[in-house]
């Protein structure tokens, strides 16, 4: 915020850049110690059925936060806020970035072969230990994105 108090254009993306990273890194933790885990105890036919309908309610639920988060990103490097520098806004975006990527070309990929294949346990290790990139990834997003939403404010 300004020394005004009033709220800015810049105020309404760092907020919702924190929000959107904030909530990504608290369910990508749920998901890498909870969530992935426990798919092991989901074995034999259904758990192709259970994947597929998990993938397919899980995109409804992280979609809307990643998809703000890349345009917050991707806004906050076009303008930097104040005290935000150009630098800071670069690497907050190459983060987002390789979440996405790494969402597009190793979980995703990984959820296939679950839905057709089942729960089976190389494919649910795969899958944990392929996560943590974006489990820390989205931490360190999400405490970038606080603060810049700290120094511009």
């Amino acid at each position: 915020m300004t020394d005004a108090g009033a709220w800015t254009m810049h105020d309404s993306i760092l907020a919702a850049q924190a929000v959107a990273s904030g909530a990504m890194c608290g369910l990508i933790w749920f998901v890498q110690v909870v969530h992935y885990p426990l798919f092991v105890a989901t074995t034999g036919d259904p758990s192709a059925d259970y994947a597929a309908e998990n993938q397919r309610r899980t995109s409804w639920v992280v979609l809307p936060f990643m998809l703000v988060e890349m345009a917050t990103a991707a806004l906050i490097v076009i303008a930097p806020p104040p005290g935000v520098g150009r630098g800071t806004a670069v690497v907050g975006m190459v983060l987002v970035i390789a979440i996405w990527a790494s969402t597009l070309l190793v979980q995703m990929p990984l959820h296939a072969r679950l839905a057709r294949d089942g729960h089976r346990p190389p494919l649910v290790d795969a899958l944990v230990r392929g996560n943590w990139f974006r489990t820390l990834a989205w931490t360190v997003r999400a405490i970038l994105a606080v603060w810049m939403l700290r120094v511009a404010g």
